[in-house]
């Protein structure tokens, strides 16, 4: 299981400092559905949906870093991969939101 979860993520993101990625001014974007965001979230996130990544990219500041999370890593992890095709070029998948806000804000 711990294998499957790491795969998940970004084998590229797993040496990243988080915490000093968010207090150097990145964008956290969640990518879970309203609802899972409504019931808890990061300080200063934003939500978009993954499904609707692709359609909102302007609302996307792309001249700082992005840290991407979910529930898990996995549609962070698809998020990541939407952003890079189209040509977002700092961008890390975070993983689950609650593990990432362990990181960040411990």
């Amino acid at each position: 299981m711990f294998d499957l979860f790491k795969q998940l993520l970004d084998p590229s993101d797993s040496d990243v400092d988080f915490e000093e990625l968010v207090n150097d001014g990145a964008t956290i974007i969640d990518v879970r559905t309203p609802g899972e965001y409504r019931s808890g979230h990061l300080k200063n996130s934003i939500n978009i949906p993954l499904q609707q990544l692709a359609s909102r990219l302007d609302e996307i500041n792309d001249s700082k870093p992005i840290v991407l999370c979910c529930a898990s890593g996995s549609r962070s992890g698809s998020a990541k991969r939407i952003l890079k095709s189209n040509g977002f070029t700092e961008v890390y998948n975070g993983g689950g939101w609650a593990r990432l806000k362990e990181k960040v804000y411990a």
